[in-house]
């Protein structure tokens, strides 16, 4: 698999100018209204919005497309809270489907082509055993390929069930960080249409939360990290102990 960002803060800064510069060339050009219109459009299926939003989410990801601008715009339209459900849901369930692609479609001589490089070697066997942990420190890692990694990973001896389990805790912070700062950017656009913007008080608020929660993907990272720096070395020796 390709190295992972090493340091965490730069990686959120990487994850945090992208986005921004996603959401000005939205608002510059304005596609963002085309894309804002379709998940209103969704938004306004009533019970069926979140399952529609979630389906599309889940395509995304099995066609191993670029998600953040739906991550961002559920943040536009949802809020923060129904957002990220929806977004960790269908993110989850994408990655599911893939998993079960790879693991039933591709056949043996796909995985036994995977299993030949000696990286995979460090995350199969040994590290199947710890399956849902390593998946949920992947998740954690900025800029991991984890659309890829699903079809690896359903290559891999992961069991189904830890790999979805791990999967869905590990989409948390990020998939929250960038619904996030698709509410925010809601708010800044929105500023100009009403007479009276957002107070200090507010502002300060949704300022804290942006800083909280940066500083939880850093420390997230760093765990996740030093954690499967730990499984690798416990996996070469144990091979150079047999």
């Amino acid at each position: 698999m390709p190295e992972p960002i090493k340091s965490p803060l730069g990686a959120v800064a990487v994850g945090i100018v992208v986005v921004a510069a996603i959401i000005a060339v939205l608002l510059y050009f304005d596609v963002h209204e085309q894309l804002v219109e379709v998940l209103e459009w969704v938004d306004a299926q009533g019970a069926w919005a979140a399952v529609l939003f979630i389906l599309i989410m889940a395509a995304v990801v099995v066609c191993v497309l670029p998600g953040v601008l739906l991550t961002t715009g559920a943040g536009f339209v949802f809020g923060v809270v129904e957002g990220s459900i929806y977004v960790v849901a269908g993110t989850t369930l994408g990655a599911a489907i893939a998993f079960l692609i790879a693991r039933y479609l591709f056949g043996p001589r796909a995985r036994a082509y995977i299993m030949a490089h000696g990286k995979m070697r460090l995350v199969d066997a040994e590290m199947a055993r710890h399956d849902w942990k390593v998946v949920m420190l992947t998740r954690l890692i900025p800029f991991f390929p984890g659309k890829l990694s699903n079809y690896v990973f359903g290559l891999s001896s992961f069991s189904f069930r830890g790999f979805v389990l791990g999967t869905a805790i590990g989409l948390v912070p990020y998939s929250v960080h960038n619904v996030y700062l698709g509410s925010i950017a809601a708010n800044l656009a929105t500023l100009g249409q009403r007479e009276i913007g957002r107070s200090p008080t507010e502002w300060a608020v949704y300022g804290g939360g942006f800083v909280i929660s940066i500083v939880a993907v850093i420390y997230l990272n760093r765990l996740a990290q030093r954690a499967l720096e730990g499984y690798a070395r416990a996996e070469v020796e144990s091979e150079e102990a047999t």
